[in-house]
């Protein structure tokens, strides 16, 4: 098997502040956070941005650049900025952090979706910001929009014009048929890099039938062009990651993903989640890619060519 590589999805735009303390919203938290991953075993930090005073999803240039030169400055993992945003954002808006710092590496959702966080509300009482229970409960009439048009747009702003190469985040076996179409269209190339996406409600749950279905499929779409890594939301966050690692796949961790290190507890930091899932895969045999490693085997440009 290659060398495995950890992602670490450092804050996402999923969990509100209310339900860890540990979830970073400053910029000075997010680059701690993401450092300190890098230092655990993280090749990659996928990165979303916050508004400092209060949590709230943001993708503004300001608040990515108030995190990213800091980053950049002291670690040499792989920077892997959201086209996602939140569903709550416009294209335009989900672009400007982005398209401002032209990083290496960007993920892009392969489809419009459902992205229902409602059930979430019940958990909680109190809330350490206004915002936080009106935006999930607002989750059970919202639609991810990423259409065709959506995407080829993506491809060209950050692929084509800025260099970034692609995390495809796939929810749905309907995600694969996407990006085989686009691939179809010469707007693809290999080395094709899959996120599978897996407990989020509206799409796959997280089950193992579902894994091994979204393998074959991908097997029968891409050959040999693409590799795969595992995310799953909540309490089979290490289960389907270590599934992924004894398939010969990539893992994902992060507090975008889950709050939680074990049943009930939870994590102090995205850098003891990564310590987790590093050491269940090397004692799967599996040996942990260095940023530069990953680089190589996703094609990347190097992270002098950068804008932060």
């Amino acid at each position: 098997m290659s060398k495995i590589i950890i992602t670490c999805a450092i804050t996402g735009s999923i969990h509100t502040p209310t339900m860890s303390p540990a979830l970073p919203f400053t910029a000075h938290d997010i680059a701690d956070q993401a450092v300190d991953a890098a230092k655990a075993g993280a090749a990659i930090l996928h990165l979303h941005a916050r508004d400092p005073q209060n949590g709230h999803p943001s993708a503004a240039a300001d608040h990515f650049m108030g995190f990213l030169p800091d980053v950049g400055a002291r670690t040499d993992a792989v920077v892997n900025l959201t086209t996602g945003g939140s569903a709550i954002m416009t294209l335009d808006q989900r672009l400007e952090g982005p398209k401002r710092a032209a990083p290496e590496m960007c993920s892009l959702n392969m489809g419009s979706m459902n992205f229902a966080l409602y059930p979430m509300v019940a958990r909680y009482k109190e809330w350490r910001f206004d915002w936080e229970k009106p935006f999930l409960e607002g989750t059970d009439d919202l639609v991810f929009k990423n259409t065709p048009r959506d995407i080829a747009h993506v491809l060209t702003e950050m692929g084509d014009k800025r260099g970034a190469r692609f995390e495809f985040e796939c929810y749905d076996t309907s995600h694969l048929v996407m990006l085989r179409h686009f691939v179809d269209r010469g707007m693809v190339k290999a080395p094709i890099f899959l996120q599978f996406v897996f407990g989020v409600l509206g799409g796959m749950a997280p089950e193992p039938e579902n894994l091994i279905h979204m393998k074959r499929l991908a097997d029968k779409y891409f050959g040999n062009d693409y590799q795969f890594s595992v995310l799953a939301a909540g309490r089979a966050q290490m289960p389907l990651a270590t599934m992924s690692a004894g398939m010969g796949g990539h893992v994902r961790v992060g507090l975008e993903d889950s709050l939680f290190i074990s049943r009930g507890k939870l994590a102090k930091s995205n850098a003891e989640q990564v310590e987790k899932i590093r050491g269940l895969v090397e004692g799967l045999g599996r040996t942990v890619a260095t940023p530069d490693e990953a680089r190589s085997m996703l094609g990347l440009k190097g992270a002098d060519k950068t804008e932060f």
